[in-house]
């Protein structure tokens, strides 16, 4: 069983007021967006480059996720916008007075 997903596991995050975020066993669609950044993260910076030390692994990370990820690359999740200027349209479309 996955330790994820087993009683214990569950039981552990309650008593320690972790509230957990699961879908059904096996079911990955829940995730599906999170795991392809984290691929993208790691096929095209973590997998390409040696970091000096642990601060500039993180420094790197950051820049990747902020200065490229969010505000350039398209996904077509999101009708192939990029995570910003997506989070910009729902911002201005749920701001606007209803007519």
């Amino acid at each position: 069983m996955n330790r994820h997903t087993s009683i214990a596991f569950g039981q552990r995050c309650k008593r320690a007021g972790i509230r957990t975020s699961m879908g059904s066993v096996g079911d990955c669609y829940d995730n599906a967006l999170c795991e392809s950044c984290f691929a993208t993260l790691e096929c095209e910076l973590i997998d390409r480059y040696q970091f000096c030390n642990h601060g500039r692994g993180s420094h790197c990370r950051l820049e990747f996720i902020e200065g490229w990820y969010n505000p350039h690359r398209l996904h077509s999740a999101l009708d192939y916008q990029s995570p910003m200027e997506y989070e910009m349209k729902y911002q201005a479309h749920t701001t606007q007075p209803s007519p």
